[in-house]
């Protein structure tokens, strides 16, 4: 987990200004609130699970997940908190995502911290732990790659090198003010971005491919935060902001809830491409029938072919659109998408999902 960076600012103030937009709009009731947890249960139950594996931690070894990712762990890799060295058995803990419907489920969509969309090859989240306790990397340890846990990963990129680009789900925020007694107080706390992650390039670190076995290969060199193997999508052209209105069935309190649980969702997957866009801009003060989200500012090229899906938990009920879409000329300076999500079972839900794989 970061401190809070300057991007992390902007996106705090902006939550918070979405908050009070929201309430103008409407009140928020603690239905609302039901809402989003029942959308945050949906996911949580529905997304990628971690696997777990063993290895000793004197010899090492090398764990093929269920998705054929191969993770080679040198001998005596991992240390304590505190800085010793471990033996023994170790459990390996690997989150793993490629598929749009796990980038959905899972909220880790394929956008930059400041908007640019990459094409996915994999985000990982690795933890190692022995009696209980996080263990760190051994970072005295040199493997015949240069140390650290190297990584193995199928998919032939457009380019020979693909951005690595580390990922926060928390930011940390800072409030300070005084007790019941006037004496100074400081409280630290995190809470999730709305965003789902925030991106942020690794400078001069890269996945290499190996046209031998058609995989990318990488090194881990921490553990207990998200890595990203992606690539730059390359899409040319005059690029507008996106308005997604929601014509029926939009959650008032989308926006306001700073635990990850947002009640209303909006995704778009360009056409063919393994890339998931998450808009989380909370539209403000709109009249009847225009609420709902926008992308970030100038950033979906004009004529891109893509497919939208449109989520919403309301009183107790999920509600869903998928809807094709190229994006159209803008008009000042947007163009827009209108959303008419409809009453779906989980079951249907989960469904839609699974489609947007394929589109």
């Amino acid at each position: 987990m970061k401190k809070l960076s300057a991007t992390s600012i902007i996106l705090t103030i902006a939550m918070a200004i979405s908050v009070t937009a929201c309430k103008k709009n409407k009140d928020v009731t603690p239905q609302n609130y039901n809402d989003g947890k029942l959308m945050a249960d949906f996911m949580k139950d529905n997304g990628p699970k971690f696997q777990k594996f063993t290895v000793d931690a004197s010899t090492g070894g090398v764990i093929t997940t269920s998705k054929g990712s191969k993770f080679t762990i040198p001998a005596n890799a991992f240390v304590t908190a505190g800085g010793q060295s471990v033996t023994g058995a170790v459990t390996i803990s690997i989150k793993e995502i490629k598929d749009v419907s796990d980038m959905i489920l899972g909220d880790k969509p394929t956008t930059t911290a400041d908007g640019r969309i990459l094409v996915s090859y994999g985000e990982f989240f690795v933890k190692a732990e022995q009696n209980n306790q996080n263990l760190r990397l051994n970072r005295d340890v040199n493997g015949a790659n240069g140390g650290g846990i190297q990584v193995q990963v199928n998919g032939k990129p457009a380019n020979q090198e693909v951005p690595m680009w580390l990922g926060d789900s928390t930011i940390t925020t800072t409030q300070s003010g005084y007790s019941y007694q006037n004496n100074p107080v400081t409280i630290t706390s995190t809470m999730s971005v709305n965003a789902g992650v925030l991106w942020n390039q690794i400078s001069g670190s890269y996945a290499i491919f190996n046209g031998a076995n058609g995989t990318l290969n990488f090194r881990l060199d921490s553990l207990l935060h998200w890595v990203n193997c992606d690539g730059l999508a390359s899409l040319p052209g005059t690029k507008t902001t996106v308005m997604g209105y929601f014509a029926e069935h939009f959650n008032a309190s989308t926006g306001s809830n700073y635990g990850g649980e947002q009640p209303s969702m909006l995704f778009f997957k360009p056409r063919n491409q393994n890339t998931l866009v998450k808009f989380y801009n909370v539209i403000m003060t709109p009249p009847a029938g225009y609420e709902g989200l926008h992308s970030y500012q100038t950033s979906i090229p004009v004529g891109l072919e893509g497919t939208f899906l449109a989520m919403s938990s309301v009183d107790g009920k999920f509600y869903a659109q998928m809807k094709d879409v190229t994006i159209g000329t803008p008009t000042a300076t947007y163009t827009s998408v209108t959303f008419n999500p409809q009453e779906v079972s989980e079951t249907t839900l989960l469904s839609l999902i699974n489609q947007m794989n394929s589109k």
